[in-house]
């Protein structure tokens, strides 16, 4: 008998799997919808204080191994996103995504997200495309440890910290993150990208650059949650590049406690869930893991 119960510190998920923040979750049925499907969770849109209509069009592509978008953080603001949260807090748990450019923007935002019944939030540091900030403010650590630390006093529920690949000091944000008294680290978020139209000589994207998601990514998800799995000793929450059981394994091998899908809702649909946890329960049957817990970091022994 295996379980795919798991914990990503006082988080309890009866599946490993949830979304990843920024695809089928703008509105609270589809929210409800992706935990029917099989998530253990699900992470909210990006939200931040107002209204942002985000990049204009073309903001999104296709490419070989996945997507660039660069949408712009396009959110109703968190006093609007009230409605999304009561709707989708009834159907399960829900991580609250935010994102600011202060630590007092974090803070006020994370406190909003308690309030609407969020089980966790997550801190979008991360985002390569959006001016002032995600990865403008994610990529120093003393900024980090003091918007961590900011939001950790001003709510009760976890604070997770989703990080970019986007730098060569990833292990120094991470430790920033829990020195700072963070409870968990998510990682990845997109490689910042562009694409070039040679008929006529400039960027595809509004914005000439914007974020690669998708399998071509995978690689480097799992290179970073092994490293940061290495130095860290507080939960990790591993994305990038997942659509099916043996990527998901993957990151739960280099060190990761649970996983986020955002690429392969959109290519393979919300059914990538069940066919994970199915995988996964086949594969832990076969090869003698009784639960998550048995498997995360197994790749480091």
């Amino acid at each position: 008998m295996v379980s795919l119960r798991t914990d990503v510190g006082t988080v309890a998920l009866d599946r490993p799997g949830m979304v990843a923040s920024g695809i089928m979750d703008e509105t609270g049925p589809s929210l409800a919808r992706m935990i029917e499907c099989g998530c253990g969770a699900v992470v909210t849109k990006s939200v931040g204080l107002e209204p942002n209509a985000g990049h204009a069009n073309p903001c999104f592509t296709e490419v070989p191994g996945g997507y660039v978008n660069a949408m712009g953080l396009p959110n109703p603001g968190i006093e609007l996103f009230a409605e999304e949260m009561e709707v989708a807090v009834k159907a399960g748990k829900v991580v609250g995504s935010i994102y600011g450019a202060s630590p007092e923007d974090f803070s006020k935002l994370a406190g909003r997200m308690e309030d609407y019944g969020a089980c966790a939030v997550e801190l979008n540091l991360s985002c390569p495309h959006a001016k002032g900030y995600g990865m403008e403010v994610g990529t120093d650590p003393a900024m980090v440890r003091a918007i961590v630390g900011a939001v950790k006093s001003s709510v009760s529920i976890p604070v997770w910290a989703k990080l970019t690949p986007n730098t060569h000091i990833l292990q120094d944000i991470g430790r920033a993150v829990q020195d700072a008294g963070g409870d968990a680290v998510v990682a990845i978020n997109t490689l910042k990208a562009m694409v070039i139209e040679p008929e006529f000589a400039r960027p595809l994207l509004s914005n000439r650059f914007g974020g690669l998601s998708g399998q071509g990514v995978r690689p480097v998800g799992v290179r970073a949650i092994y490293d940061l799995r290495t130095v860290l000793d507080i939960p990790l929450v591993g994305v990038g590049g997942i659509y099916d059981w043996r990527d998901a394994a993957q990151y739960i091998m280099a060190g990761a406690s649970a996983f986020q899908i955002g690429s392969a809702v959109g290519s393979v649909g919300p059914e990538v869930f069940s066919q994970v946890n199915k995988g996964l329960e086949e594969f832990m049957k076969d090869y003698g893991y009784d639960s998550i817990s048995s498997m995360v970091g197994a790749a480091h022994e």
